[in-house]
């Protein structure tokens, strides 16, 4: 009974030390919904070299870094702006100093592939709402998606946003204002340039001036409380070459 019950013992505590390995193997990412193709590549790529799995998290950097905040179990925060990234640091949602930026993007309108014109000049004096043929402006709401941010400070750069406001078809994230322009209910919108070289049914009419709006960054930070080693490990291959080359076939810039 004595050699049975040890036997047994052992076998429980391999199998809680193993679950334990498992568990902390388990890597959650949150990350802005720009980042679904590039990221679940990347990730797919991981797994096979290393056996890790990744769990991805994609929606509004917004969305997101509120529940970092709360305490939400993810490993990683990836956000689409500077703003949010501030937002979690500020709540002490993440690890001091694990901050980096780690990606950029640059801005783009876009229009379905049937659309009339193949180049707008987007100057004060152009007419949007004629070119939106009774349609509206797809954007991702500007209170609190990065993309409509930018979007909302390039037109009043280009003294459009007046003219603009009113005519605004704002979505929950980037993709989603993507979606709208897809399925031609809005004929023009505003999304970052990777996520119109992804869709095969929209087309860029426009590119905004880098200076019309602040840098598009990608700051990327471990979350406090969470920063097991497999994902310090997923943290830092994201900073890698292979990561940079998958990031860079989806049209995203490299800051380092």
């Amino acid at each position: 009974m004595t050699r049975k019950l040890a036997f047994a013992t052992a076998a429980l505590l391999s199998t809680l030390s193993f679950s334990s390995f498992a568990a902390d193997s388990n890597i959650t990412v949150f990350a802005a919904s720009s980042l679904t193709n590039a990221l679940n590549d990347i990730a797919a790529k991981y797994q096979k070299e290393t056996g890790v799995k990744t769990t991805l998290s994609f929606a509004s950097s917004s969305v997101l870094a509120r529940q970092v905040a709360l305490g939400a179990p993810a490993n990683i925060y990836l956000s689409a702006n500077e703003k949010w990234m501030d937002y979690v640091e500020q709540k002490g949602a993440v690890i001091d100093n694990s901050r980096v930026d780690v990606l950029k993007n640059s801005l783009v309108m876009v229009a379905p592939n049937d659309y009339p014109q193949n180049n707008i000049k987007l100057t004060a004096s152009w007419d949007l709402s004629k070119a939106l043929d009774g349609t509206r402006l797809a954007v991702g709401n500007p209170a609190n998606v990065p993309a409509g941010r930018y979007a909302k400070q390039s037109l009043e750069y280009l003294k459009l946003w007046q003219q603009a406001e009113p005519l605004l078809a704002m979505a929950n994230n980037v993709r989603s204002a993507l979606v709208l322009v897809e399925r031609g209910e809005a004929k023009l919108g505003i999304v970052y340039r990777t996520d119109a070289e992804i869709s095969k049914k929209v087309k860029i009419v426009a590119t905004f001036p880098a200076g019309s709006h602040k840098p598009i960054t990608y700051p990327m930070a471990l979350v406090k409380g969470n920063a097991t080693p497999a994902a310090k490990a997923f943290y830092e291959y994201l900073q890698h070459d292979e990561a940079k080359a998958i990031f860079k076939q989806y049209g995203f810039g490299s800051v380092n």
